[in-house]
């Protein structure tokens, strides 16, 4: 018999009623009533309520023991009183008498309360993350994360996968984040990657002729920190299937999705079969390609609106002969509105560096009219072509932007949050998932003006391949989707590219010579040049699912130990100096910043 506990802080029922048991545990809460001192006892499973009375002569030890004292006590279970049951735990119909107590864990001043899940200072939480984990909400999420990997790793063995760990120490990659690099002791000079992502492994996989593979596979960036991404590391669902199209992938990951979803969630799915957008569709209508399908609002595009002559608003009609271009976005029956509702947004757009948002409502007397600020620069004729344009009616009121287009996508973008927030329109008891497909192959980088992939540059161009004019490189489309949840990029992928030539071609159109991918990609078109299958994958993101499951706004409260926005770990103090013995042994000099 094991000699710390009979029984775990969860067990215990009115059927042990009587027994003789010892529990181990953490003091999680007392409670002194004078005569009577009642003490919670907590350990991963739950909580169960000991008490004491002063007779015993453990009483004003424990009176005065330190919460977070690890002990463990022997006693016998007794019912507890009618009026004192607690239905919110599972052990609250008894509680255990104490006759005796061990000290198993001393415990010094908490820095935090473990018993509340009362929000503190971010650095205080990570630098005692160890006390963080046994706070009941992030001590669930952990317990949650853990059972979402098991559950997806058995689903994706009964769909016919096997599961293969790729290397961690790898070659750097020109595209994509900042690799983080380890220096070679054996290779002096030379440095391995940590992989931003297993993405060219898993291609070489397929080629070996594994048919399905997948892994739970920690990813590493030098990225900076936000809300839904870990600076540093971070762990996907990386998977790849050989002889796929599209569609076939599609299909494995909604059937995934949709059972883990349902299984760890009481929350509803919008779609079992999720919508397919376009890129550019999704930029248009959402201005994001990460839309939120929870949010009935649509942006519409109504430039053309300012080439007429009946329409007096100048501003606007100046910025379009310019090339910027006018979108909208239209709220439902929002004629008894007050007007600080409208004037609060247009600050709004204004506070986010946007030069606000336009706005009147439609109304109807004798004729149709717009009532707001800008209402009297549109004739009756402009008024009705808006309202066809996007369909919609008296008492809606719309809301414009005028801009250029990568701006006026952003912006319109945080509108439609922004505005739908505002109105209640989103339903925080749903998921709505969605894809996007049909990505550019290429982009313009602003910075530079030349061009570059504008996603993955291992995926499959659309087309007739032999037809495909090169010329327009702006204008070829891939096989490349992301999956989207509630506004969230769940994972990207791709229709790989496996054949070798075209891989060439499409490498020298983002300024890559045969050379230079030779170099880079050795591996990969080396593989790919003896008979390689066509193939396609993707990897879900699993900190961002469990973060969705459980209801949760920052990963990092998904996260056993993360690093904070300056991907710093607080606890171990990383990362941190190495001696110099350590650097000679690597032949590496540190030069001293100014």
């Amino acid at each position: 018999m094991n000699k710390y506990r009979t029984h775990n802080c969860n067990e215990l029922r009115k059927t042990d009623v009587d027994k003789k048991i010892y529990l181990s545990g953490w003091i999680n809460k007392k409670r002194d009533h004078g005569n009577l001192l009642f003490l919670d006892l907590r350990d991963n499973y739950g909580i169960t309520q000991c008490i004491i009375d002063k007779d015993n002569k453990f009483f004003s030890d424990l009176e005065k023991i330190q919460l977070e004292t690890v002990i463990k006590v022997e006693g016998k279970v007794v019912n507890r009183s009618k009026d004192t049951i607690n239905n919110e735990i599972d052990t609250g119909e008894i509680e255990v008498a104490i006759e005796k107590y061990d000290v198993l864990g001393t415990c010094k001043e908490l820095p935090m309360p473990i018993f509340s899940d009362q929000e503190y200072a971010e650095e205080i939480r990570l630098k005692y993350r160890f006390l963080d984990l046994r706070r009941k909400k992030i001590h669930e999420n952990i317990i949650l994360r853990s059972k979402v990997i098991s559950y997806i790793r058995n689903e994706m063995i009964k769909l016919g996968f096997l599961e293969f760990q790729t290397p961690i120490l790898t070659s750097s990659s020109p595209e994509g984040a900042r690799d983080f690099l380890v220096p070679s002791r054996l290779n002096p000079g030379k440095f391995y990657a940590l992989p931003q992502a297993p993405q060219q492994f898993k291609q070489l996989i397929m080629v070996s002729g594994f048919d399905r593979y997948f892994q739970i596979a920690p990813c590493f960036r030098d990225e900076d920190a936000r809300a839904d991404r870990s600076p540093g590391e971070f762990y996907q669902l990386d998977l790849e299937m050989s002889f796929v199209e599209q569609e076939d992938v599609f299909n494995v990951v909604e059937k995934l999705m949709v059972n883990t979803f349902k299984t760890f969630s009481n929350k509803k799915l919008l779609f079992d079969k999720f919508p397919k957008i376009s890129y550019k569709e999704a930029m248009l209508k959402y201005g994001t390609d990460k839309p939120d399908l929870r949010n009935p609002l649509i942006i519409n595009d109504i430039t053309e609106i300012f080439s007429r002559e009946d329409v007096s608003f100048e501003i606007f009609k100046k910025l379009v002969k310019s090339g910027s271009m006018v979108r909208c976005i239209v709220t439902k029956n929002t004629k008894d509105k007050p007007r600080s509702f409208f004037d609060n947004i247009d600050k709004w757009a204004k506070g986010e560096g946007a030069s606000g948002l336009a706005y009147f409502t439609f109304e109807k007397g004798k004729d149709i009219s717009a009532k707001g600020p800008i209402g009297k620069f549109f004739s009756q004729d402009v008024l009705l072509e808006i309202m066809r344009k996007t369909n919609s009616e008296i008492g809606d009121s719309i809301f414009m932007a005028c801009d250029k287009q990568d701006e006026l996508e952003k912006i319109t973008a945080l509108a439609r949050d922004k505005i739908a927030n505002d109105l209640d329109l989103i339903d925080d008891n749903v998921f709505a998932f969605c894809w996007i497909v049909d990505y550019p192959m290429f982009e313009n980088d602003e910075l530079t003006n030349k061009i570059r992939f504008s996603h993955n540059p291992f995926s499959m161009p659309q087309g007739d391949l032999s037809d495909k004019d090169f010329k327009n490189p702006l204008d070829i489309l891939a096989y490349q989707y992301d999956i989207v949840c509630n506004g969230i990029e769940l994972s990207s992928g791709a229709i790989r590219n496996h054949k070798p030539e075209l891989m060439y071609k499409l490498f020298s159109i983002a300024g890559y010579d045969k050379k230079q991918v030779d170099e880079k990609f050795s591996g990969m078109i080396n593989a790919l040049s003896y008979g390689a299958p066509p193939h396609g994958g993707i990897a879900p993101g699993i900190d961002r699912i469990v973060m969705l499951l459980a209801n949760e706004k920052n990963i990092r409260e998904v996260t056993m130990f993360p690093m904070n926005q300056n991907a710093q770990d607080l606890m171990m103090n990383a990362p941190s100096s190495v001696n110099p013995d350590q650097l000679k042994e690597l032949n590496l000099v540190l030069k001293t910043k100014k």
